[in-house]
């Protein structure tokens, strides 16, 4: 883990494109190597992938929220969030990704950017938030600490592979965000 100072949690602007691309590509191939395969990992670019979160933050409703380390101003994690990709109604919004580099996990960016994600979803009118996590995810503890349980189960082809994911759900939006916590 990096010894980190200040991180700053802020909506994505188009000149992250490239960072938060490269974020996603480096966490990919350090988390799902073993899972999914050398050869689809191996093929993502940064280049693709900017190119994808360029089309997805034109998308109306869709959100890209990253987290600087102030120390050199460089995106060391983010997450999309928007709503519901073809879960029930009952499920408000959806994080799409969450993703921060190895070496700052454990730093508590995660759960900062999901407190950040959990506030906007209720400035929208959001009542709860729901995460598709792949089963073989060594990091999938992560959406239990932060208050997620898992509601179902669902199948998503990466790489022409057919894998098991989780729907993790958070049902208290204020609580996740923090909302009424009194300052110590």
């Amino acid at each position: 883990m990096k010894n980190i100072k200040r991180i700053e949690i802020r909506p994505a602007e188009p000149d992250d494109l490239m960072a938060i691309a490269s974020v996603l590509v480096a966490t990919w191939r350090a988390t799902f190597r073993g899972i999914i395969s050398d050869a689809y990992l191996d093929s993502m670019t940064v280049e693709k992938q900017a190119i994808a979160h360029a089309r997805r933050m034109r998308v109306p409703g869709s959100f890209l929220t990253v987290a600087v380390d102030l120390s050199d101003g460089r995106v060391v994690g983010f997450a999309s969030y928007g709503r519901s990709r073809g879960m029930p109604p009952a499920f408000d919004r959806e994080l799409y990704e969450l993703y921060i580099l190895p070496e700052y996990h454990s730093a508590g960016i995660g759960s900062a950017l999901v407190r950040t994600v959990a506030a906007h979803c209720r400035e929208l009118g959001a009542s709860s938030l729901f995460a598709w996590v792949l089963a073989d995810n060594p990091n999938r503890a992560f959406y239990e600490r932060v208050g997620a349980r898992a509601v179902g189960e669902g199948r998503v082809g990466v790489g022409g592979e057919r894998l098991v994911q989780v729907a993790y759900r958070w049902d208290d939006l204020a609580a996740l965000s923090g909302a009424g916590r009194r300052a110590t």
